[in-house]
């Protein structure tokens, strides 16, 4: 059992994902990566901050060869909803060009961000460019994006946990909740 601080149950609404559901999906997303990048030359990019708990465990069950960088690109700021004003906060390292490029998002939702994100990868010369989520919320999509591994659809609301943040926090809870709305407008009175 993980522990969580007491205080920060009580401002969780509905658990949407559990712990064991999480990591039977992503055991099932990183066999079908580790089947489709046999032999070939994978780089995984994390988008910073949200999806590295997803990564973490991710890629320690693909059973292939893998590379792996870190970009970091914002849009939400202090927000609920992405403001559409993309931001690159922190660079890849390594050189994309020829490699095969798997983008690892936790949350895909308007789909702004991410199409940002691949319109500058792609300018590298990647061999190929390909997405892998945690959550597709599609209630808000703008931009149509091809999401090769899913982890799962999600409803219109706004989740926490598992490396999904609100205002820096709740990222380390093991499971995707929802927050309760009086915590959500009691932070955003606190700004």
């Amino acid at each position: 059992m993980v522990w969580v601080h007491e205080a920060m149950l009580e401002d969780v609404g509905e658990i949407i994902l559990d712990t064991e559901t999480i990591q039977k999906r992503v055991a099932v997303l990183a066999e079908t990566i580790s089947r489709d990048y046999e032999g070939k030359n994978l780089i995984m990019i994390c988008v910073l901050k949200g999806s590295m708990f997803f990564l973490a465990d991710l890629i320690r069950k693909i059973s292939i060869p893998v590379t792996l960088d870190f970009i970091g690109i914002s849009s939400y700021g202090e927000a609920t909803r992405t403001s559409g004003v993309v931001k690159i906060t922190k660079d890849l390292e390594e050189n994309i060009e020829g490699l095969d490029v798997l983008i690892v998002e936790d949350i895909v939702d308007t789909g702004l961000t991410l199409s940002y994100l691949i319109n500058a990868l792609k300018l590298r010369k990647p061999a190929s460019i390909r997405i892998c989520c945690l959550l597709d919320k599609t209630a808000h999509r703008l931009v149509d994006i091809p999401i090769d591994y899913r982890g799962f659809y999600i409803e219109d609301s706004f989740v926490v946990g598992y490396g999904l943040d609100f205002q820096d926090k709740y990222r380390h809870l093991p499971f995707v909740c929802v927050l309760k709305q009086e915590v959500i407008e009691r932070q955003r009175k606190k700004l």
